[in-house]
């Protein structure tokens, strides 16, 4: 059965932070995410996940000023150095963390970008990618890069599944892989089932996320048959995560009957 992470920047926020991974426990997760730590002391957080016997599988790295509005800058030119720098710090908080995923974000380029702009922006991208992989590589982290759709995040470099697995195959390394983010893929190009089987047996995909669509509530609420989705992964044998990056509607665990259910129906 595929196994599931609380996403904690969009799960229990009627708790604070710190308090969200007791809650997660006490709802049966095993595993949390959520976007960044930086905020906290690394060693608070260790103790939080001990304290709660959860794992944490995964977390960003820092996105450049995400209050004013960035939303990466891994394919931005000009910011290498402070790419590089972020790409440090998360991967001192992943060895305090026992978290062997830290996804990168790519940024928000302009929608009139001419070809040879889209192109340096591409090379900057592979460029930061492979030396965060490398870097990565001697830690046993994997560095992840997930396609966002534009209606949520207008400007992401990175829309499509097919060009993020372009990205990391042009990489080359063997630890830079996809995110793929069920409600993201439905919204640009949906045919789920199909991007499932096509993928996730090539052994790039390293995290999955889910969320209902279109309003990124519950995963059972709206157009995605979860249960089908659920299965195709177990039949693929997917041995990762699926985290759950949702919008609670009126609470979390009382949101919570689909997992429930789901856990019942396949004890």
């Amino acid at each position: 059965m595929p196994r599931f992470a609380a996403n904690l920047s969009m799960m229990y926020t009627e708790h604070d932070f710190l308090d969200r991974f007791a809650a997660a426990s006490a709802d049966g997760f095993e595993a949390v995410e959520y976007l960044f730590p930086y905020a906290y002391d690394a060693k608070e957080l260790r103790r939080r996940l001990d304290d709660n016997g959860l794992r944490q599988v995964l977390f960003n790295a820092p996105p450049g000023a995400w209050d004013d509005g960035e939303r990466g800058i891994a394919a931005l030119p000009g910011r290498e150095a402070e790419m590089r720098a972020g790409i440090d710090l998360a991967l001192q908080y992943a060895a305090e963390l026992d978290c062997t995923r830290v996804h990168v974000m790519a940024g928000l380029v302009q929608p009139d970008a001419t070809p040879a702009q889209s192109a340096k922006h591409r090379d900057t991208y592979l460029a930061n990618l492979a030396w965060a992989a490398e870097r990565a590589a001697t830690m046993g982290v994997d560095i992840l890069v997930e396609p966002i759709n534009g209606r949520d995040m207008p400007g992401y470099f990175l829309n499509r599944q097919a060009d993020a697995h372009a990205v990391v195959r042009d990489v080359g390394a063997s630890n830079l892989k996809v995110q793929l983010d069920l409600y993201h893929c439905q919204i640009v190009e949906g045919d789920l089932t199909a991007t499932l089987r096509r993928d996730v047996p090539t052994g790039r995909v390293g995290h999955l996320q889910i969320a209902g669509v279109p309003d990124r509530h519950e995963p059972d609420v709206g157009e995605l048959n979860v249960r089908h989705l659920f299965g195709v992964i177990d039949d693929l044998g997917f041995d990762g995560w699926i985290g759950c990056e949702y919008i609670p509607r009126a609470g979390t665990s009382e949101g919570l009957a689909w997992l429930t259910d789901y856990r019942g129906e396949n004890a």
